[in-house]
């Protein structure tokens, strides 16, 4: 196993969970936005999916499989626009395995030749190849995840 296959598995794993916390909640829950926090669950995990394709696809030169309305839905910086309908969760649901699953056939095919070096807001790190990138990928969805385990804390109180 290389380093990016563990890379992958990470990914696999978190989305997994992410899948999981979606049904495992309601939708009243997943769109629910707690005092003190200004997104909500379902945001973050469409956040996720969108931070990867770009981070990953659009940095390498490449087209999105997601819509330019999704991507602006989600990217940095954007917060939740209103409640979503059962409909758009089930896509992001579905996102969220499709999507890395993609990345990760596109990876071992060799599709991600060139690289636009990116430095991280939040960090100062500065991304040179579809590996660092895919590497930061798995740190985001990490953090995310703590996010959205404090969502949940905050709701079910």
């Amino acid at each position: 196993m290389n380093n990016m296959d563990f890379v992958f598995q990470v990914l696999n794993n978190t989305r997994v969970i992410f899948k999981e916390i979606i049904e495992n909640n309601t939708l009243k829950d997943l769109n629910k936005v707690p005092m003190g926090f200004n997104n909500n669950i379902i945001w973050n995990i469409a956040h996720v999916v969108v931070s990867e394709q770009l981070l990953v696809y659009k940095l390498s030169g490449l087209e999105s499989t997601l819509s330019e309305d999704m991507i602006n839905k989600y990217r940095k910086g954007s917060k939740p626009e209103g409640d979503l309908n059962q409909e758009e969760v089930n896509k992001i649901k579905d996102l969220l395995v499709s999507t890395i699953q993609k990345t990760k056939t596109d990876y071992n095919k060799g599709v991600f030749k060139n690289y636009n070096p990116y430095t991280v807001s939040t960090t100062g790190n500065i991304l040179n190849n579809v590996d660092e990138a895919l590497q930061f990928v798995a740190i985001h969805e990490g953090l995310h995840y703590g996010y959205v385990l404090a969502l949940l804390k905050a709701i079910k109180k």
